[in-house]
């Protein structure tokens, strides 16, 4: 492996491997959201995994649509992408919980398409339905706290949690074309990438029903949430590109030793 690309891993280690988006929100209201985020009600973690199942969905929709259309996309810019975030929330934060529903899809559909670009800067080739599918992987590559054990929640063993549903809808797709939304083997990788998005998710509105938050709102908490999925996502496809290149036996024995030093 090159220097350039031993930097690279590097990097992409940090990124995803921590901080989390619980550590991030701390930093900017001064109080600890993982556990705010762990304290939610029982009616609002309902809610909250009502709406980002929801989310998912649209923005599957989405990633199944660009396996035909992404070559007429262009890449735009993450800040761009941080501030449609950033509005959705503004936007949705007016009206607390109940705004939910309707502004997390829009925020994650944005963020998808800011994944998607950082993918294909990464040399993914969105018309294969791995790669589109990977792109929505992300999403649960950002949902650990603190308090999870390492060896089981870090990147590569959600990446493994995950390989064999991305594997199987991917085919599928391949077999039946972009009308298999609905297939046994997409409900399954969306409902395993749920249940990671929803802890950020939790962490997300946590953050925003703090008193604390003040004139910071819905909008400064999506900027970060957005940031985030950004971060995961360049680390994410890093590693794949150098996977491709390297192989992932060798990528990943240099990842593991990364882990190590951090």
């Amino acid at each position: 492996m090159t220097p350039e690309d031993f930097a690279a891993l590097k990097r992409a280690v940090r990124l995803v491997e921590h901080p989390g988006l619980a550590a991030r929100l701390t930093n900017i209201v001064g109080m600890p959201i993982e556990l705010a985020g762990k304290m939610l009600p029982a009616s609002v973690s309902l809610v909250v995994s009502a709406a980002a199942s929801h989310a998912l969905k649209a923005a599957m929709r989405v990633a199944l649509r660009s396996l035909v259309l992404q070559r007429r996309f262009h890449a735009s810019s993450p800040v761009m992408h941080r501030t449609l975030a950033a509005a959705s929330g503004a936007a949705g934060g007016a009206f607390g919980l109940t705004g939910l529903p309707v502004e997390l899809p829009i925020s994650t559909i944005v963020m998808l398409r800011s994944i998607a670009d950082i993918a294909r800067s990464e040399g993914e080739d969105l018309s294969d339905p791995e790669a589109a599918l990977s792109c929505m992987q992300v999403f649960a590559l950002g949902g650990r706290s603190r308090a999870d054990d390492a060896a089981a929640s870090g990147y590569l063993a959600v990446r493994g949690v995950l390989a064999n549903s991305v594997t199987e809808a991917a085919r599928f797709i391949a077999r039946h074309g972009v009308i298999a939304e609905g297939s046994p083997m997409l409900v399954s990788f969306l409902a395993r990438v749920s249940t990671h998005f929803g802890i950020v998710v939790s962490q997300k509105v946590a953050a925003q029903a703090l008193p604390v938050i003040g004139a910071l709102g819905g909008g400064a908490v999506n900027y970060v949430f957005a940031g985030h999925f950004q971060d995961m996502a360049r680390g994410h496809f890093t590693v794949r590109r150098l996977e491709r290149h390297y192989g992932i036996d060798a990528v990943q024995t240099e990842y593991e030793r990364f882990v190590g030093e951090l």
